[in-house]
């Protein structure tokens, strides 16, 4: 008797298969490392084959791997395609959506895009702001959902990738190790600006604040100009500037991670914003090891 393709074991593979993590993987599907790693084995299992060899380093797709993810990719398109049909003509779906600036990135755009496509009767309000503002709205019951940079804090959500603190400047900003450190910075509260000042005080660093806005935007284009160092995630690196380190007298920052906060139980509503984290999550860098 033929054995039938579980979705949630194809959409497991094809994780891993993108991010070449099992970690990755299960970040990006909302599941542990653990439960990735067994629905692997099920699905090889179920196909009599073996998918990927997996090496303390790396992870790669066999040859039949490589066959296989193809098909894999068709049978779940066609599955979302057919649950974004069966959704059209169905009640609007209408849904308020808080995304931090710090956490959207330029993959923010696409994702909407995508999100639209696959869902054609919803009705997204996005609502912009700062992490901590948002998912106290959220808690609050004032967003359905919301997609927010964490670097401490609750444990809950769906991490959607990692995405951690850089120091970025342009060369024409003329600043030397040593140096009280010319912030370019969100005005307060900001988790960013926060982990920044409290990093350049933990080293005994001398600072000054030289740009402040109110938006993630002017922040890059300031640092561009050479105005100043930014503390941005690495997905917001402004134009023709260069990340600095310990190497340049900097301290380190603290990791950091795009989460996504949602109570939905409304089927069609909740399968919105998996796929909405779906689209984040594979924009983000992929990491290279299990």
């Amino acid at each position: 008797m033929m054995m039938d393709l579980d979705i949630d074991l194809l959409r497991s593979f094809a994780a891993i298969a993108d991010t070449r993590s099992f970690t990755a993987a299960g970040t990006r599907i909302g599941a542990t490392q653990s439960a990735v790693s067994v629905r692997l084995k099920k699905l090889e299992e179920r196909i009599g084959r073996t998918l990927l060899e997996r090496t303390p380093r790396s992870v790669m797709l066999t040859p039949f791997g490589e066959t296989f993810l193809a098909d894999a990719r068709r049978i779940l398109a066609a599955h979302d395609d057919a649950l974004r049909r069966a959704l059209v003509g169905e009640p609007a779906i209408t849904l308020s959506v808080g995304i931090s600036e710090h956490a959207g990135g330029l993959s923010l755009a696409p994702a909407l895009a995508e999100l639209r496509r696959l869902v054609p009767n919803l009705q997204l309000r996005i609502f912009l702001g700062l992490s901590d503002d948002l998912l106290a709205a959220f808690q609050n019951g004032r967003h359905d959902a919301v997609v927010i940079r964490r670097n401490t804090g609750p444990t809950d959500g769906r991490v959607l990738y990692r995405d951690d603190l850089c120091w970025f400047a342009a060369p024409s900003l003329g600043w030397r190790p040593g140096e009280p450190v010319p912030l370019v910075t969100l005005e307060s509260p900001c988790n960013a600006r926060m982990a920044a000042i409290g990093a350049l005080e933990g080293a005994g660093l001398a600072y000054l604040e030289a740009f402040l806005s109110r938006g993630v935007a002017a922040i890059q284009a300031a640092t561009s100009a050479g105005l100043g160092i930014a503390c941005l995630g690495a997905r917001h690196r402004p134009d023709g500037t260069s990340r600095l380190g310990e190497e340049h007298g900097l301290p380190p920052l603290p990791l950091s991670e795009v989460v996504l906060h949602h109570r939905l139980k409304d089927k069609a509503a909740a399968f919105a914003l998996d796929r909405l984290g779906d689209v984040l999550s594979a924009a983000s860098p992929s990491p290279l090891t299990p």
